[in-house]
């Protein structure tokens, strides 16, 4: 179980940094369904990343999860995590002794930073591409998004907006837009501690 502490948001055709800019494709195709479904995506050829989609059906939407505080199951986290990069051709092709310290590695890293950032986000639990089309709130579902409660709730000054990470390409219009929001001075959200 975790918490969500940041997301960005990815509109229709009109956001040049969305997966929607092309139209309905093969691949994008659920961010044009109904809200609530997962749409995982691989990208650099290496990670693959968790949306939620969020529109009406038929208006493409999405939010990517970037981070997540890891709440239980945690240890679980460190083996998703170290079976996702075993995958990697380095880690399967290196030693007995360099995937142990690979293992070591992980074993080290903060419980806050294991799921810092999308690709973590989905190694974590396990997540890829087939999970395209999962219903993340179907409470039978092994992967789901479930209310907080009331209690738990964050003030409006705790959450922190501002642009999106490493959408330039869209030019200036699209990657300057206020469409990450980051629980305010979080350890969990993604990118170097200056950034958070």
């Amino acid at each position: 179980m975790a918490r969500i502490v940041e997301v960005e948001a990815y509109l229709g055709p009109e956001d040049l940094a969305s997966h929607a800019r092309f139209g309905r494709t093969a691949r994008n195709a659920v961010m044009f369904g109904l809200a609530g479904i997962a749409y995982v995506y691989l990208v650099y050829g290496m990670y693959d990343c968790l949306n939620v989609v969020t529109e009406e059906d038929g208006v493409a939407g999405a939010v990517l999860i970037r981070a997540v505080e890891p709440l239980e199951g945690i240890e679980a986290m460190r083996r998703a995590r170290f079976v996702v990069e075993g995958r990697r051709r380095a880690i399967r092709e290196a030693s007995d002794e360099a995937r142990a310290a690979a293992a070591q590695r992980l074993a080290g890293v903060p419980v806050t930073r294991l799921a810092s950032g999308p690709g973590l986000v989905a190694a974590a639990f396990g997540i890829d591409r087939t999970w395209t089309g999962t219903d993340l709130c179907d409470p039978a579902s092994p992967v789901r998004l479930e209310p907080v409660p009331a209690a738990d709730a964050l003030a409006d000054d705790a959450v922190r907006i501002t642009t999106r990470i490493g959408v330039g390409y869209a030019g200036p219009d699209w990657a300057d837009r206020p469409l990450r929001f980051v629980r305010r001075s979080h350890p969990s959200v993604s990118g170097p501690a200056a950034a958070r």
